[in-house]
């Protein structure tokens, strides 16, 4: 969890904090490079996902690809772009936390992450079902997730910035759902399967509010993106601003 929440977004705040301002000039010539790699790194990391039978892998996978991500919205260059790389950090930071919570939840009970050992939770523990649904789908950035507007504003930056980099972005998208619904298909559904646990409890108080407190926020930020972007708007338009200038003085 602290991988996912915190150390994940250090390269992300390097590339803001030092790659656009100390390193513009070679930030701004290999642009392109970096937009290869990223976008290899979105659908491949997204392909490389749906291989995975390990539970924690396949969250982080994922990770990797909503990372490469963040990294296209840097390249955009652009406030929506940046905003949108800014946004999805702090968003991934919750809902990622949340579903390797989820994964720890249920490792307690049959002390397995194989995919092939779960099924049918949703019979037998209906309040980790549902909190695996919700960040499931906050995951593939659904309507009303904070993951959503991140990806939504690094779409638009990107649109300003290159239509190619646009379309083949999106590709993440559906690779994104496919993973996400993926994984809560065969973990809540399906034949409960008891060879290597006989018994699932349900989720108890502490865990219902470890969730609770990872979700209030995630639900916030999905309704009010204000919460973020008033405090990140005028830095981030420092840096646009700094970079702007300096490549039309070059």
């Amino acid at each position: 969890m602290l991988l996912a929440s915190l150390l994940l977004k250090l390269g992300g705040y390097g590339l803001l904090r030092f790659s656009l301002t100390f390193l513009a000039d070679a930030m701004s010539a290999f642009t392109a490079a970096v937009s290869v790699l990223a976008l290899a790194g979105v659908i491949y990391g997204s392909l490389s996902t749906l291989r995975q039978v390990d539970l924690k892998r396949i969250i982080a996978y994922s990770s990797v690809s909503h990372m490469n991500l963040v990294v296209l919205g840097i390249v955009a260059f652009n406030q929506e772009g940046l905003e949108g790389a800014t946004y999805l950090m702090v968003a991934h930071g919750l809902v990622s936390s949340a579903l390797f919570f989820c994964v720890g939840v249920i490792y307690d009970r049959a002390h397995s992450r194989l995919l092939r050992y779960y099924g049918g939770l949703v019979t037998v523990m209906p309040l980790f079902a549902t909190g695996l649904l919700l960040f499931s789908l906050a995951n593939m950035s659904f309507p009303g997730t904070p993951n959503f507007l991140g990806e939504l504003l690094i779409f638009a930056g990107l649109f300003q910035r290159s239509s190619a980099v646009l379309l083949l972005s999106t590709a993440g998208i559906v690779l994104a759902a496919a993973f996400s619904v993926f994984l809560f298909n065969r973990v809540a559904f399906g034949t409960l399967k008891t060879k290597y646990a006989t018994e699932f409890t349900d989720m108890s108080r502490r865990e219902v509010s470890i969730l609770v407190v990872l979700g209030v926020p995630s639900l916030v930020l999905g309704v009010c993106s204000n919460v973020v972007l008033e405090f990140t708007h005028y830095t981030i338009s420092d840096i646009v601003l700094y970079f702007d200038t300096l490549n039309f003085n070059n």
